[in-house]
C-alpha cells in the first residue's frame, strides 16, 4: 500500500511584488524522511517553508498536499508542522521559564498563558522535560529563556515544536549566527536526536554545505526559485552540482559523513 506523503508540492509557483519567487516546484517528503535544503540567500528557501506551513499560498499556480490533504484547518496545520526560526526566538518572553516555553508549543502560543487555549497538566510538563533532555539541555528547564545562548535557544525551540507530536519539523537556518563551537554542539545534538525512531520528518535549511549531517539522506538544491537538483544527498553533493549552484570552482572533502568545501 502506498504511504501518504508528509508533504508534496506539485508545480508550485509564487509571486511577490510582481516578481516570481518560485518557479514550478515539485517536491515530495515521505513520513520520517529527513531532508536538507541547500541554496544561496535569496533563492526562495524561506518562501518555500512558508508555503509548506500555510502562512502563504501558491498564488501563481500549483497545489500543496500535507499528509495527503490539499486543504487544512490552519490552526491544526500549525500544530502538525513545527517551524523553528531565529525570528521565533526573538518573540519568546525573555523572562519565561524554559519549561513553560516548551509547554507553550502544545497550544501554539508564544508565551504560555494558563487557560488561554488550554491548560497544561503534569503529563505535559513531564513530556516537555523529556524533550529537553533528548536535546541535551534538560538542566536548563528552570532558567529564563532570555538568558540562554543562541544554540541553547534553538534546542529549546525544537523541544517546543515536538509538543504537538508533529509529523514534520522545519529548521530554518538554525545555525545562523552561531560561533563554530556552538554550531558543532548544536549539530551533535541534532545528530543524536535523529537516531530516535519516533522523531518526525526533518527539513534542515542552510546555505552551508558542511552543516548537512549524515542523517539528512536527501537534499533539495534551490537556485533562483527553481529546483536545481533533488535526491540522495550522496548524489546531490557533488563538485559539479555545487559549482553550478555557486558559480565558483570547488573541491570537496568528506569526513565522518559530512562534506567540507574549499575553493579550488
Amino acid at each position: 500500500m502506498k504511504r501518504t506523503l508528509a508533504l508534496e508540492l506539485r508545480d508550485v509557483s509564487y509571486v511577490a511584488n510582481g516578481k516570481r519567487i518560485l518557479h514550478g516546484i515539485n517536491w515530495a517528503v515521505e513520513p520520517g524522511e529527513h531532508w536538507a535544503m541547500l541554496g544561496p540567500n535569496g533563492c526562495g528557501k524561506t518562501t518555500l517553508l512558508k508555503l509548506a506551513c500555510g502562512y502563504i499560498w501558491p498564488n501563481a499556480g500549483g497545489e500543496i498536499y500535507r499528509n495527503g490533504k490539499a486543504l487544512a484547518d490552519l490552526r491544526e496545520l500549525r500544530k502538525s508542522i513545527g517551524w523553528v526560526t531565529a525570528s521565533l526566538a526573538a518573540q519568546i518572553p525573555e523572562r519565561e521559564m524554559v519549561l513553560r516555553t516548551v509547554v507553550s508549543g502544545k497550544f501554539a502560543q508564544i508565551g504560555y498563558v494558563e487557560g488561554f487555549g488550554g491548560e497544561a497538566n503534569r503529563h505535559d510538563y513531564r513530556m516537555a522535560q523529556r524533550f529537553l533532555e533528548e536535546m541535551r539541555c534538560g538542566e536548563l528547564s528552570h532558567q529564563a529563556f532570555g538568558t540562554l545562548s543562541q544554540g541553547e535557544q534553538q534546542k529549546v525551540l525544537i523541544a517546543r515544536a515536538r509538543m504537538t507530536r508533529p509529523y514534520l519539523i522545519l529548521l530554518d537556518e538554525p545555525c545562523a549566527g552561531m560561533d563554530p563551537g556552538a554550531r558543532e554542539n548544536f549539530l551533535a545534538t541534532l545528530a543524536a536526536l535523529g537516531k530516535h525512531k519516533t522523531i518526525p520528518a526533518l527539513i534542515f535549511v542552510t546555505h552551508h554545505i558542511e552543516e548537512i549531517l549524515p542523517l539528512f539522506k536527501k537534499t533539495l538544491v534551490l537556485r533562483e526559485g527553481r529546483v536545481l537538483h533533488a535526491g540522495e544527498t550522496r548524489r546531490v553533493l557533488q563538485r559539479g552540482i555545487l559549482e553550478e549552484l555557486y558559480d565558483v570552482p570547488f573541491t570537496l572533502v568528506k569526513r565522518k559523513g559530512r562534506y567540507w568545501p574549499s575553493l579550488a
